[in-house]
């Protein structure tokens, strides 16, 4: 099953992967690239950005396992017969 996980088994990317993504080492200057990028994020205590690693697969344009439901979202269900 691929669940666009690394090998680590975290949902978000490390900072050294921030770093990599970004080519920025600040947590300030990365903020500014993931909002001009229209990349979602959640902001930490200590910071810096958390991003999932599905965030980034999707965005490259590459199908992830994950799908996630908006609780505002009524929810439908079908029956077949």
């Amino acid at each position: 099953m691929n669940n666009a996980l690394p090998s680590s088994g975290s949902k978000f990317l490390s900072q050294k992967d921030l770093k990599d993504l970004t080519g920025l080492q600040r947590p300030s200057a990365m903020l500014r690239w993931l909002d001009n990028q229209k990349i979602r994020y959640l902001l930490a205590a200590d910071g810096w950005p958390r991003v999932l690693h599905v965030t980034v697969i999707e965005r490259l344009g590459f199908k992830s396992d994950y799908s996630f439901v908006d609780s505002n979202e009524p929810k439908v269900r079908l029956r077949h017969g």
